[in-house]
């Protein structure tokens, strides 16, 4: 799989896009499990962009833990703000998210 790096422009781009996003994957006191993993996979296939929210009871910090599960998803970790971090992916067969 080819790695995407985002440019300052297009990861703007995309924090704007987030910023009215839910978040649909959550990592909860179990951290950063398979099924977290198949959830964000799954989800980034639909929707190219995904909103992570790391809960109260989750033992790792929430960077730390958004960051592993952006490298287990293979995905690119556009920001991590707080509890919220935004995963990007490209769909390559069908893309939603055209960036600038």
């Amino acid at each position: 799989m080819e790695e995407c790096i985002l440019t300052g422009k297009q990861k703007r781009f995309l924090r704007a896009m987030g910023s009215e996003l839910d978040p649909v994957v959550q990592i909860g006191k179990a951290g950063v499990v398979e099924s977290v993993v198949d959830s964000a996979k799954e989800a980034l296939a639909a929707r190219e962009l995904i909103k992570v929210r790391v809960l109260q009871n989750c033992a790792e910090h929430p960077k730390e833990a958004i960051a592993r599960l952006s490298k287990a998803a293979r995905a690119e970790l556009v920001q991590v703000i707080g509890r919220n971090g935004l995963l990007y992916q490209k769909n390559h067969e069908k893309p939603k998210i055209e960036l600038p």
